[in-house]
């Protein structure tokens, strides 16, 4: 496992240790040390509209490959559970229903909507029973408006990942936004998750990869801020007036001509706030080469969805797949293990470099 360092300071720093994109060591660590202590987004409270509906999941499959079940108790209250039954280990809930309670079809044990323990047949003789291993572990879920968020082993509070964003956009009526699902998209990505990421987070390419968007966004104004600890926003103002925000006074932006806010919040979750409203991105690591990309499309505006910033994301995204897909190939050479940032455009990989750093050492020395 290579000692994963980079200077703090971005003009002496060089970039992460390629074999952070190649080997599958790094990949199969990075599960634990990343992945099951950061956050994950995992939908919105419309997967379970009414008391009683339940919707089981898988969180990130194939790599934390985690199930989890989603439930709306008989109080209205939303739950996130383990979905694996505390007797043998057998799925509790394997299709998205209604139902009043939890019963595993192995052996009949039963659970409130809520994971509390109800009820076991042939246990009578059982001493200490039951107990409180006997209820469904309980996962923190966090709350943005309707999306939900959880993490299986959350090392740092939520407020170190969110709370920056929130603040910039608590004038949205997020509450409002609507899920649709036709505009929402599945891309597999032949490169490592990180070089996805790294990839968004700079604006350094757009004028050489993304022409269309080069023609809308202002490159000499587009502005990188970082968040501390685990976040950061790239501003993207537009060459005139049309097709942007109506700011309110008291944000923080006001004045200025908003096409796009594009969020990234560590280690894998993309929040683009346009005029027709929002498309949050999750990168999925599939291997140490491949990612899927997932967009979900949350409109506000339908009136405005193939304008400005917003507009031509399929293409954009096709822009992207192609650059990092041949980045991937080119990290594999021999002759490569290092680059250098641009201090004027590279602060947000740079940002993401050392966040990765910290959490290989860290969670590696422990």
């Amino acid at each position: 496992m290579p000692d994963f360092f980079v200077d703090p300071n971005i003009a002496r720093a060089q970039t992460i240790d390629s074999a952070f994109y190649t080997s599958s060591e790094v990949f199969e660590a990075c599960k634990e040390r990343i992945f099951a202590s950061t956050w994950q987004f995992i939908g919105d409270e419309g997967l379970v509209k009414e008391n009683g509906d339940v919707y089981p999941f898988t969180l990130l499959p194939g790599y934390l490959d985690e199930p989890l079940v989603l439930t709306r108790d008989k109080a209205g209250q939303v739950n996130l559970l383990s979905n694996v039954c505390t007797h043998r280990g057998n799925l509790v809930a394997e299709k998205a229903c209604k139902l009043n309670d939890l019963k595993c079809r192995y052996h009949g044990r039963k659970f409130n909507l809520d994971g509390q323990f109800l009820s076991m047949p042939e246990f009578k003789e059982v001493e200490n029973f039951p107990s409180v291993a006997d209820n469904l572990p309980r996962l923190e879920l966090v709350k943005w408006g309707k999306l939900l968020f959880a993490s299986v082993a959350p090392k740092y509070p939520q407020e170190m990942f969110f709370r920056d964003m929130i603040q910039r956009m608590n004038w949205l009526p997020l509450g409002e936004f609507e899920f649709k699902p036709e505009l929402s998209r599945v891309f597999d990505v032949k490169a490592n998750w990180a070089l996805y990421c790294e990839n968004y987070l700079e604006g350094f390419h757009i004028p050489f990869v993304h022409a269309g968007l080069n023609a809308v966004i202002d490159f000499g104004e587009y502005a990188t801020e970082l968040f501390f600890p685990y976040s950061s926003l790239q501003l993207g103002l537009a060459r005139s007036n049309e097709d942007c925000f109506d700011l309110p006074p008291d944000s923080t932006d006001y004045g200025k001509n908003v096409a796009a806010y594009y969020f990234w919040v560590f280690p894998n979750m993309m929040f683009n706030f346009y005029t027709w409203g929002l498309s949050v991105n999750v990168v999925e690591p599939v291997s140490a080469g491949e990612c899927s990309v997932k967009f979900f499309s949350y409109v506000w505006d339908a009136s405005k969805l193939g304008k400005g910033a917003g507009s031509g994301l399929d293409k954009v995204e096709a822009e992207d797949e192609e650059i990092v897909e041949a980045v991937q190939k080119g990290v594999r050479s021999r002759f490569y293990k290092h680059g250098r940032y641009s201090v004027n455009r590279e602060q947000g990989t740079h940002h993401f470099h050392r966040i990765l750093t910290e959490f290989m050492r860290k969670s590696g020395s422990q």
